[in-house]
Parts: C-alpha cells; sequence; structure tokens
C-alpha cells in the first residue's frame, strides 16, 4: 500500500512497468505488462491482474481499469503560479554526503499568493554524532538533539505539511537529495512525487549581475533580514522571502505564468521536477548554504 500519496517507488518492476507502458503509448493489458517486467509468458489474465494490482497499489502514477493497466501522468507544468502552493524548506544535516550524513534541523515554511502563511520546524535525533565543525558552523550541537525526535518521528508530521506542493530550496539539489534519504531509509524504494525548484537556479537566471548566488548575498539584495545563518528555520524563513521576490520577477518582469516556463527558463533543464536531481550545475557542494 502507498505510505503517502506524494511518494512514488523507484523499485525496479516500479521502473519497468512505467518504462514499457510508456513505449507502448501509456495503456497495456495486465497480461502484457507481467509478460514484459516478470517474464512470465502467457500468464493466466486472473494471476495476471492480481500482480498488477499490487505494482498499482505501490505508485500513484499506475492504474489499473478492467483489464489494462495505464499510466497516469501529472501535468506538472501547467500548474500556475498564480494558484500554486510551494512548501520552502531547508535542512542541517552531519555532513555533505548521503550516506552516511543525516538531518538534524528542518524549517519549512508554507508559501502561497505571494505570502508566507504556515510554518514547521524541527530539531532532528540524527542517531549519529554531529562532527566538531558542523557544530561550529550550524551552532547545532549533540546536547541540542540528544531529546529531539528522529526522523522517524516527525516524517509523519513533515509529508502531510508538504502534501502535494511545490518543493523550493537554496541549492535543491542538496536537499532534495537528504530528504528522499531519509524518506527512504523509512520506506524503501520511495522518493518524493513533488516538482521542485531552486532558488540558486532561478537567482542565477534573473540577477545575472548579482555578485554571486550565496543565500546571503540574496538576502542582501532584497533586503531580507538573515539572523542566526545556518540554522534551518532562519535560511528557510529568508529563502522563503526571497523566492516571493523572484516568483514576482517571474510574473511580472519575464510574463512566466506556469511552472512549465520556469523549466524553459532554465535552458539547461537544472531543475529538479519529480525528487531526483538531473546532472550539471547541481553537482553537490562541500555545503549547501554557500553554495554561489
Amino acid at each position: 500500500m502507498l505510505p503517502y500519496p506524494n511518494l512514488i517507488s523507484d523499485s525496479l518492476l516500479i521502473n519497468l512497468t512505467i518504462d514499457f507502458l510508456t513505449s507502448v503509448g501509456g495503456s497495456a493489458s495486465a497480461v502484457a505488462v507481467v509478460d514484459y517486467t516478470m517474464n512470465i509468458s502467457n500468464p493466466n489474465p486472473a494471476l495476471a491482474r492480481l500482480l498488477v494490482a499490487d505494482l498499482v497499489a505501490r505508485d500513484s502514477r499506475l492504474a489499473i481499469n478492467g483489464d489494462d493497466v495505464t499510466l497516469v501522468e501529472t501535468d506538472h507544468d501547467s500548474i500556475a503560479l498564480s494558484d500554486a502552493g510551494f512548501v520552502v524548506f531547508d535542512l542541517e544535516t552531519t555532513g555533505a554526503k548521503t550516506p552516511p550524513c543525516r538531518v538534524t534541523e528542518i524549517g519549512a515554511y508554507r508559501v502561497r499568493n505571494g505570502k508566507i502563511v504556515e510554518e514547521f520546524h524541527s530539531l532532528v535525533n540524527p542517531e549519529t554524532p554531529i562532527p566538531f565543525f558542523i557544530s561550529m558552523l550550524t551552532g547545532i550541537t549533540d546536547e541540542m538533539v540528544k531529546d529531539a525526535p528522529k526522523f522517524s518521528e516527525v516524517a509523519d508530521g513533515f509529508l502531510r505539511f508538504i502534501g502535494d506542493s511545490i518543493l523550493v530550496a537554496h541549492n535543491a539539489g542538496f536537499d532534495m537529495r537528504f530528504l528522499n534519504h531519509e524518506v527512504g531509509r523509512l520506506f524503501e524504494d520511495y522518493r518524493l512525487r513533488n516538482p521542485s525548484l531552486c532558488t540558486v537556479q532561478l537567482s542565477r537566471r534573473l540577477l545575472p549581475d548579482v555578485e554571486n548566488h550565496k543565500l546571503k548575498t540574496l538576502a542582501e539584495h532584497y533586503s531580507v533580514a538573515l539572523v542566526n545563518h545556518h540554522r534551518a528555520n532562519e535560511d528557510a524563513w529568508a529563502t522563503a522571502k526571497i523566492f516571493i521576490n523572484l516568483l514576482e520577477q517571474l510574473q511580472t518582469q519575464h510574463g512566466v505564468s506556469d511552472l512549465g516556463g520556469v523549466w524553459a527558463l532554465n535552458s539547461k533543464k537544472n531543475y529538479v521536477r519529480t525528487g531526483k536531481v538531473t546532472t550539471g550545475e547541481f553537482a553537490e557542494p562541500e555545503y549547501h548554504a554557500d553554495a554561489a
């Protein structure tokens, strides 16, 4: 059973099924799907329906109607920016690599109609020691997180807070990678389906003359207060304020009205569309908050 509607599976069978359905126009009989994905020649139709029903239950991109399995595509491109719900978030972590590093803090703000309307914040027990240089950078110590909830204990609240929102982060590749790593630890082979935008990439396109595209620099450019830098809640708040300004520029100065238009603006296609990081400028930095 699908654990949350905004999660999708990266299991081999699911991916084979999606690839097969894509290759045949989006729909095929359960018999054909089982024949292709499970290498069972001429399976009994009732058995085939039973087998594909299990696949459908595990991933919202699949549906079954009678004897046919269909690919359910979400048209993220047509999401209107004026109507979209965004969750701007930031993670603090024990280091730059997943694995072995873990999340130590989550800060997130819901943005709708150009305003911050709701927030989510929690320290997180990473279940591993925090290196000294990370504590010096973030101010988060082992003592601070020893009684904090583990990610498994905050996941339900955070995933429900995210819902089907468009996720936004400063250097989204880093934060999405860590978030999907933590999700995958709880729900094997699962990752987020939510489309994602990166304020580093957006600012590079919209503010080419700014000295650099670090969070602190962009905050100064837009006169956004950035206090307690390298803490998730404060960085997420500043990112949300920066994003609201970038969003207004997209619509008023560039005539971009939907999510597809945002992606089209970035000719290198480096945005994260469905929780997976593409190649190119999303190469993992030494530490995410100072991505230029």
